[in-house]
């Protein structure tokens, strides 16, 4: 590479490194924080949720604000092949995600050049990925 120029590439990448580095260090330790709060929230979470309860509401409010219990429901297959036989027998393709799985969509193009879903877009860019030696 040419180090002559403004900027030497191997500071670049020195630098890179340790921007890189702090971040991940931030990352974790904001991860253990957020993990922290997390678990005293869940705590103050059951306790509100047994205030519900106790008050045979599904909401209530205090001065600092409103409290609403609620039903949420979480829906995931077992069975993934029963799943795709159930979706196309029943017409049903707005039951899962509008979300294409980027490397089966790369397999299937190159397997099947040519051969383009209708209104299928398509990103392309150069990245640099950066490794410490």
């Amino acid at each position: 590479m040419n180090e002559d120029a403004e900027v030497p590439v191997g500071r670049l990448v020195r630098v890179f490194i340790k921007m890189r580095d702090y971040r991940d260090k931030q990352r974790k330790e904001y991860e253990a924080k957020e993990a922290a709060l997390e678990e005293q929230m869940g705590v103050i979470r059951a306790e509100l949720l047994k205030a519900c309860e106790t008050f045979g509401a599904n909401s209530f409010r205090t001065d600092y604000g409103q409290v609403i219990r609620q039903v949420k429901t979480r829906y995931w297959a077992t069975d993934w092949s029963a799943m795709h036989d159930f979706v196309k027998e029943n017409n049903a393709l707005d039951l899962l995600e509008r979300r294409i799985h980027q490397t089966n969509m790369k397999q299937y193009l190159e397997a099947n050049p040519g051969k383009l879903p209708p209104g299928l877009n398509a990103d392309s860019h150069y990245e640099v990925t950066v490794r410490r030696t």
